[in-house]
């Protein structure tokens, strides 16, 4: 009988079969349970009368009023067994209620619950939209365009405006905008360059800035949910639409050069926090990061309104830069902020900003290789994607390294595309006397001959670690994806592997190695080496 193994994703020496892409993109992230697309309302225009109902609410600034019709009418007539359509208002309304959800103005600086209320509308409203009426019917596409103004324009200079990228559609003129900043000048889409300095600065808020992560971190799993729901609706053929005009590769094609696309893509999903990071992936809105004073802090909350009477509270008032503070991650001196961190457990998701923000980083560089796999002439081969992989990850400290390639984490890929993965990142690490595969197709005798009894291709200890650790996560793939039988060869395979690791590993440590003691790197290798024994064990009968 022949032995069982894990599907390629896409060859990384050979042509892909189409089962190959078939098999890269099989993702669980979108589908429901029983593997079904979900089931999407039809959509109308919002009728002329409550559009401009809502633009009067809206331009009195009077959020939660707009978001509770708009609400009303949305979810109209969705509890009947044969659902009527759902009213929608035109685009540019859904490209200010997502700037609303996540403007610090509403969030983070918000100076009445009222406020802070209207975000929380507007961010409900968002999922409701999607929920309902899906990204293509619900004209999301169109809706969350990028249309900024240069960078020099935004702070202030007189720099022209950036040209418009294939893909991305000018700012409309029509009888339908809306008059107030933030639907215009303000706006998240006018704001900034193109969706990936928007999640470059997530990810370096979920490192600096905890409070601003907690709202970037609601409107980037949104976003994420809507261009994999896109994606998904596409390659079923819903709207008679391509993949070649999804969201995310509208996102992929626009305002960079192709030459550096893929760099920067990839530099945003790997942000950081540290300074060059944040040199390139800085805040969206200006004192974005800042936050108000204690004695301002909502203060103005019990404020009355008479719009009769031309009183609108706050409204209509300018925030002052008196009322705000640095944030508690920028006011805290080094000295505190080490002596905080010496008096917590180490968190190992904290190089990444934590498991909410290595999740999505994980999200996107599944939604990227699904993109490489079925449309590589737009985008990037596999290969050459892979090898932009290889070189954030492979430099990560091994706590966080561990996290990235664990299969826990891993999970929002296809078993397939976990392995090749992981396989391509244990090939620019292992020994070269190790016997390679010519393809990524993956066995337990491949498993066995291959990987498992090999060390490092260099001495240090954090190399021969990153080694086991991707070892163990291909031998805990097959194990539960495929299972494992338990051989004598396998036990020694197993066992040669984590002698000759730990033979070749230096006790000396690296700096980037370390969690902060020197005995971090070979507590990790020792550790990832009894899970091998675990699994391997727990397979013998």
């Amino acid at each position: 009988m022949p032995p069982k193994t894990l599907p390629p994703t896409s060859s990384l020496t050979i042509p892909s079969s189409s089962q190959s892409a078939k098999e890269l993109d099989t993702s669980p992230t979108t589908a429901n349970s029983n593997g079904h697309l979900p089931s999407y309302r039809a959509v109308k225009a919002l009728p002329y009368e409550l559009r401009e109902h809502c633009m009067i609410y809206i331009e009195e600034g009077l959020y939660c009023q707009a978001l509770n019709l708009l609400t009303s009418l949305l979810i109209f007539g969705s509890a009947s067994s044969s659902p009527l359509p759902t009213f929608l208002p035109p685009p540019q309304y859904l490209a200010l209620i997502a700037t609303l959800a996540v403007h610090p103005t509403l969030t983070t600086r918000a100076k009445t619950l009222d406020r802070i209320q209207a975000s929380n509308l507007a961010l409900r409203y968002l999922r409701l939209v999607l929920k309902h009426a899906g990204p293509v019917h619900g004209n999301l596409n169109d809706a969350f365009v990028f249309n900024s103004l240069s960078l020099s324009s935004r702070r202030g200079g007189s720099g022209r405006r950036r040209t418009t990228g294939e893909g991305v559609h000018p700012p409309t003129d029509n009888n339908d905008g809306i008059h107030t900043e933030l639907a215009n000048a303000g706006s998240l889409w006018a704001r900034t360059e193109d969706f990936w300095q928007v999640v470059g600065w997530c990810f370096n808020c979920s490192i600096l800035h905890k409070r601003r992560w907690e709202r970037w971190n609601a409107w980037l799993t949104y976003m994420i949910e809507v261009l994999e729901g896109d994606w998904e609706a596409r390659e079923n053929g819903e709207g008679g639409e391509s993949r070649g005009k999804s969201l995310i590769m509208t996102y992929i094609i626009s305002g960079v050069t192709t030459g550096g696309r893929q760099r920067k893509i990839l530099r945003a999903v790997f942000a950081d926090g540290r300074t060059k990071s944040v040199a390139e992936f800085g805040e969206i809105w200006q004192n974005e990061a800042k936050e108000l004073k204690k004695d301002t802090d909502v203060k103005k909350a019990e404020k009355n309104i008479d719009i009769e009477a031309d009183n609108y509270g706050d409204y209509m008032d300018d925030e002052d830069d008196e009322d705000l503070e640095g944030s508690p991650d920028d006011s805290s001196s080094p000295d505190e902020s080490n002596s905080q961190l010496q008096d917590s457990i180490p968190n190992a998701a904290d190089d990444l900003g934590g498991m909410d923000s290595i999740n999505l980083r994980l999200r996107l560089l599944s939604l990227l290789s699904k993109v490489s796999a079925v449309l590589p002439h737009d985008f990037t081969d596999l290969s050459t994607l892979y090898d932009n992989f290889l070189h954030h990850i492979r430099s990560l400290p091994i706590p966080a390294f561990f996290l990235i390639i664990s299969p826990t984490t891993l999970r929002v890929f296809s078993p397939a595309a976990a392995s090749s993965l992981s396989q391509y990142i244990l090939r620019s690490l292992i020994a070269a006397s190790a016997p390679l595969p010519l393809n990524d197709n993956m066995s337990q005798d491949i498993l066995e001959r291959s990987y498992l009894p090999y060390s490092a291709n260099t001495s240090s200890t954090v190399d021969n670690t990153k080694v086991s650790l991707c070892v163990e996560t291909l031998l805990r793939l097959l194990d539960y994806h495929v299972g494992l039988a338990w051989t004598p060869g396998l036990q020694e395979a197993a066992e040669a592997g984590i002698k000759a690791r730990t033979a070749k590993a230096k006790k000396k440590q690296t700096k980037r190695g370390t969690n902060g003691d020197g005995t971090c790197d070979g507590t990790w290798l020792a550790a990832s080496a009894e899970r091998i024994r675990g699994v391997v064990g727990m397979a013998k009968p």
